[in-house]
């Protein structure tokens, strides 16, 4: 298992296995390579199921443990089962993450491919501001995450994107994910930098507040030191990348493009590293240079931090969550923006 010069292991990698998606969400930044493609016919450039073996193959022998696929949408590609079924025979622990729309009548045949869980983006409930914000429909995601609840896909974590259309919502996200076991609730903060739409920003020091204060514990992973908040036995994780050096000081994964690149950093893309024609001697260097090459974004790549959204967002009528197996929390009394600057 190699080191970076931060003394940083990898031990996770994500691979991009497609650039298409059949959704359009308004905070979509495609793994940080730009706007993602339609979702008709594969394109050339997409890693083939013998490419993604190899490169798993090779991530092992440098002590990754873990494999999450992404894209675009990894289901617009009718081979995910086989690129699964071929991971798995190198890395058993396999993850997706997905928009869910195309997961009902698929989850079953990942699962027997060995897949072990699935990350399911929804950042609402409500079907008219879920089409808003990702200009599809969520009846069948929400198929979706029953049917990997119904094969054992789990945990199935729901991926929440934290900003100005979502932030009011997420106590009745905590409330959705308390009403099944097999359901966790993932808070992810919009990265500006990736988008640069600083508008959709909001400041999460009230929303990390609302969540101590209603959590019954708070636990701390090792990937990126992550906040976990216990609500009773329902898990809500935060993912605060945004000038966090601890964040970053704490990562320990290495990304894939679906090109076939290896990317140090989510952030950066002057960090690539093509693999494709690469001997095996050579792709082994390859790996090497990415992961000891590998800097902190927020404390190494960038030292200059400070604050870079704005100072409070509303979240009006945020109320305390009913969480499965704990007593219902007293009312949020305005905690997540009593205080709004609009």
């Amino acid at each position: 298992m190699l080191t970076d010069a931060w003394g940083r292991a990898v031990t996770d990698v994500r691979i991009s296995v497609t650039k298409r998606c059949n959704f359009s969400c308004v905070y979509c930044h495609d793994e940080g390579l730009g706007p993602v493609a339609r979702p008709g016919a594969p394109h050339g450039e997409e890693l083939t199921v013998a490419e993604v073996e190899r490169l798993v193959a090779v991530a092992r022998e440098f002590g990754v443990r873990s494999v999450k696929f992404t894209g675009g949408e990894p289901l617009v590609r009718d081979d995910l089962e086989e690129i699964v079924g071929r991971t798995v025979r190198q890395i058993p622990d396999v993850s997706l993450t997905t928009n869910g729309s195309l997961l009902a009548g698929r989850a079953a045949g990942l699962r027997d491919a060995g897949l072990k869980r699935v990350n399911v983006s929804i950042d609402t409930t409500e079907p008219e501001a879920f089409r808003r914000i990702r200009h599809g429909a969520i009846a069948p995601v929400l198929d979706g995450v029953r049917a990997a609840l119904r094969v054992g896909l789990t945990p199935v974590k729901l991926n929440m994107v934290v900003f100005r259309d979502t932030v009011a919502a997420i106590p009745r996200m905590v409330d959705y994910v308390a009403g099944d076991a097999g359901l966790r609730l993932q808070l992810i903060q919009f990265m500006p930098e990736l988008v640069q739409h600083e508008r959709f920003s909001v400041d999460l020091r009230d929303v990390r507040r609302w969540l101590e204060e209603h959590a019954s514990t708070v636990l701390v992973r090792e990937m990126h030191h992550r906040r976990i908040y216990l609500f009773g036995s329902t898990e809500v994780e935060l993912v605060d990348p945004v000038r966090n050096p601890e964040f970053c000081a704490n990562c320990h994964r290495i990304r894939i493009t679906h090109r076939g690149e290896l990317k140090g950093c989510l952030n950066r893309q002057d960090d690539l590293i093509p693999t494709r024609g690469l001997s095996d001697a050579r792709l082994r260097e390859a790996f090497r240079q990415v992961i000891t090459r590998r800097v902190p974004y927020y404390g190494g790549y960038i030292t200059d931090i400070g604050a870079s959204v704005p100072e409070r967002f509303v979240a009006a009528g945020a109320s305390a969550p009913k969480a499965r197996g704990a007593e219902t929390a007293a009312a949020a009394s305005g905690a997540l923006g009593a205080r709004a600057e609009e």
